[in-house]
């Protein structure tokens, strides 16, 4: 795969070692896959009952054992009961799952599986795409365009000219991309030692027979303590891996080979401090899986943010721009906006972190209650104005220095108008600022509908309002009535005492006297508009969730079809959009806070459950992930938004209505729905080539590389919007489609 006919001698060792380092992981996870699969991997309990014990459940297997359901520490009020129908608990004790250093099973999302495989293999094989993306075109091209597909509009990339040897940009990139793979694997080396160094100190309490702290035996109850443990173990990990480098090194082993200590060190405090805060602020929103793939993620955009800083202060020090894309002002703006939006958050916490805790406190228990929404105000005062300080000032800056010295305002602005006509993305800009504002106002309405009658639909869904009544008891459950009397009384009612359809009374609401024809009319008219909507049928929680699925592709396939580059930055535009709204919804920021909590909450599924809510996240990522990647081909753009807007949601729409064989017991995904999964992808990928948006590509390698998507699709239990399109986006690469 690596040794390409063309590679000089040196490449080719290179290439070696890179294979050698990729199947050294594989044979490790799959011998720890079977391991934690075998008898040997469980010790005997030194426990005076029967029970399980705790630290040996799965997330799922917990929730199931408490009678009552534990109440996360966020904005939200209440769950759906569809949230706990969907939820298939595993009734059975599992002692296969891994857990990150300090971690309990509770900190994770429900599944029936941890995704190690996902969390450990799926960034190795996205970095082994790009770098064989980058050694084929390297193979035979020279020039920087041949990198990036046709119809790119953007300007050349930067290139270091100061040292003794000078790459060009294509020569850089494929270097980058071998330390991209390295690094790779040096995160799924951390990752499954922390996972292996949790299952050896729980062995040893297990063993002891001290099971009284918590879910699992080795881990305190104290924040405190499991904070400097983690600490303490992530410092030990980061010190050991610069000595496990200089002995590779020293023993001339070509592994990691392309990181040097900077890097490592580095690299190891960032992905391990990233696993500890992900998993403590979106409490609940990952399975092991999950967590391992958006640190890695999140490590390799900070190494680029890194890489490109040091070669703008230091350029004597590297000979090339060290980043895993071409260093073009498209990922410039992308590490302005998604980490800039990060930053802020960091940098502004005290802010976040205070109008939380105050949102959260009841209003009894504080010393001036009346002083509760002044400070609500001049904490999101503070937020506000430190926004807009940071990103004007700090962020503005560095964007500025590394454009040399031009203002990013301005370059967006005349950048706008440098498309294929002058016209053609204000058009496109105008056409998503439409179809947005239109699903949002369109959704308003249908949330505000289902919200007053809650009618329960064929599929047994009950739509409900969070925080308004209890889930657990029965009267929030049953269908509402008749709650166009909540309007204005029924004449007959006498006024004050009657009913409202909802099986509540206002005794203190007097007697309403008759109105005048005028205003009698205008109630008339507003009770038969009401009575209308009735008999508009609301959408199950299901269609909802695949609305924005069918969305993104009317709003993106235009944008990637005809100008992917100014798409490239409205995707990264539109993350950190999405970043700074759940701050806001996340941290209760006045006055926004519980307004997009209700709107958002209207969507969420038993994936959902956490602190944090990621989904929208998830989709965003998955669809712009073939753009961001930067792949070679055309076809290679379409693939997250074909694989989430057209062949998961037909496979959804199969799957339910004509899915009778499923692929396990445990999943409720069918072979119908993988198959209309992969018919239909391929069949959109065939009109798009008629319409002449993309090149020619294999028939045969393309829907075998699809049809072994959809057996993923059918049987991770991992959030599909986020894997899938990044395990497709990799396999086309690598079959050459």
């Amino acid at each position: 795969m690596f040794n390409l006919p063309d590679a000089k001698p040196l490449n080719a060792v290179t290439n070696a070692w890179i294979v050698k380092e990729l199947l050294t992981l594989s044979v490790v996870v799959v011998l720890y896959s079977l391991w934690t699969h075998s008898t040997l991997s469980h010790p005997k309990q030194n426990l005076s009952t029967s029970a399980p014990s705790p630290s040996l459940l799965t997330p799922s297997a917990l929730s199931s054992q408490s009678t009552q359901q534990p109440i996360p520490s966020s904005p939200r009020l209440a769950d759906h009961k569809e949230l706990r129908r969907n939820s298939t608990p595993a009734a059975s004790q599992k002692s296969d799952f891994g857990f990150i250093w300090m971690s309990v099973p509770k900190n994770y999302r429900e599944s029936h599986d941890d995704g190690i495989f996902t969390g450990l293999l799926l960034g190795p094989l996205i970095a082994s795409g790009l770098l064989v993306s980058a050694l084929r075109s390297s193979a035979g091209l020279s020039s920087f365009s041949s990198i990036l597909p046709e119809g790119w509009l953007i300007e050349a990339p930067a290139e270091l000219h100061n040292s003794q040897k000078s790459y060009t940009a294509l020569e850089a990139l494929v270097q980058s991309r071998y330390s991209l793979v390295d690094l790779a694997t040096f995160c799924s080396t951390i990752l499954l030692l922390q996972v292996c160094a949790s299952w050896w100190l729980e062995s040893r309490y297990l063993k002891l027979g001290n099971t009284k702290e918590g879910e699992r035996a080795s881990v305190p109850r104290s924040e405190g303590r499991r904070s400097w443990y983690y600490i303490v173990f992530t410092l030990s990990v980061s010190i050991g891996s610069v000595g496990f480098k200089a002995l590779l090194q020293h023993q001339r082993y070509g592994i990691w080979q392309h990181l040097n200590y900077l890097e490592i060190i580095y690299s190891a405090l960032f992905f391990q401090f990233t696993l500890y805060i992900a998993i403590r602020l979106a409490h609940r929103g990952f399975t092991l899986g999950e967590l391992g793939l958006v640190c890695f993620g999140g490590t390799a955009l900070s190494m680029e943010f890194l890489n490109i800083t040091i070669a703008r202060i230091w350029p004597v020090t590297t000979p090339f721009i060290k980043t895993y894309r071409l260093p073009t002002p498209l990922l410039i703006f992308q590490m302005a906006l998604i980490v800039g939006s990060f930053l802020t958050g960091f940098l502004l916490s005290p802010f976040l972190v205070l109008s939380r805790h105050v949102a959260q406190r009841p209003v009894r228990r504080l010393r001036f209650p009346q002083e509760k929404e002044r400070h609500r105000r001049y904490l999101a005062l503070g937020f506000y104005v430190g926004t807009v300080i940071v990103v004007g000032g700090l962020i503005g800056m560095w964007t500025r220095w590394c454009l040399v010295r031009r203002d990013p305002w301005l370059w967006v602005i005349f950048w706008i108008l440098e498309g294929k006509h002058k016209w053609t993305r204000p058009a496109l800009l105008a056409y998503w600022g439409s179809l947005g504002c239109l699903s949002v106002a369109g959704w308003n309405r249908q949330l505000a509908r289902s919200r007053r009658y809650r009618p329960r639909n064929s599929t047994g869904e009950n739509l409900i309002v969070p925080g308004v009544l209890d889930p657990s008891s029965s009267q929030a459950l049953e269908p509402v009535a008749g709650s166009t009397a909540s309007a204005a009384p029924s004449p007959s009612s006498g006024g004050s005492g009657s009913a409202l359809g909802i099986g509540m009374t206002f005794p203190t609401l007097p007697a309403l006297p008759n109105l005048p024809n005028g205003a009698h009319m205008s109630n008339v008219a507003t009770d038969l508009l009401d009575a209308a909507n009735k008999h508009v049928p609301t959408l199950g929680l299901n269609a909802r969730r695949k609305f924005f699925h069918a969305l993104a592709v009317v709003m993106f396939i235009p944008g990637v079809a005809f100008d992917p580059a100014f798409t490239h930055l409205s995707f990264s535009a539109a993350f950190a959009l999405f970043t700074f709204t759940e701050y806001v919804r996340y941290f209760a920021i006045y006055p926004f806070g519980a307004m997009v909590h209700l709107f958002m909450n209207e969507f969420l599924d038993h994936r959902d459950r956490g602190t944090a809510i990621l989904s929208h996240f998830y989709l965003l990522t998955g669809c712009a992930g073939s753009l961001w990647l930067e792949g070679p081909s055309q076809l290679l753009q379409f693939t997250g938004i074909l694989t989430l807007g057209v062949g998961d949601a037909m496979a959804s729409v199969v799957g339910k209505r004509i899915g009778l064989h499923r692929w396990s017991p445990t999943t409720s995904k069918t072979l119908e729905g993988s198959i209309a999964f992969t018919l239909s992808i391929f069949a959109c990928a065939w009109a798009l080539r008629l319409f002449g948006f993309v090149g020619g590509f294999s028939t045969i390698r393309y829907i075998v590389v699809v049809g072994i998507s959809s057996v993923l699709e059918a049987l991770s239990d991992q959030n599909d919007n986020l894997t899938l399109p990044l395990f497709m986006w990799s396999m086309l690469v690598l079959a050459d489609v």
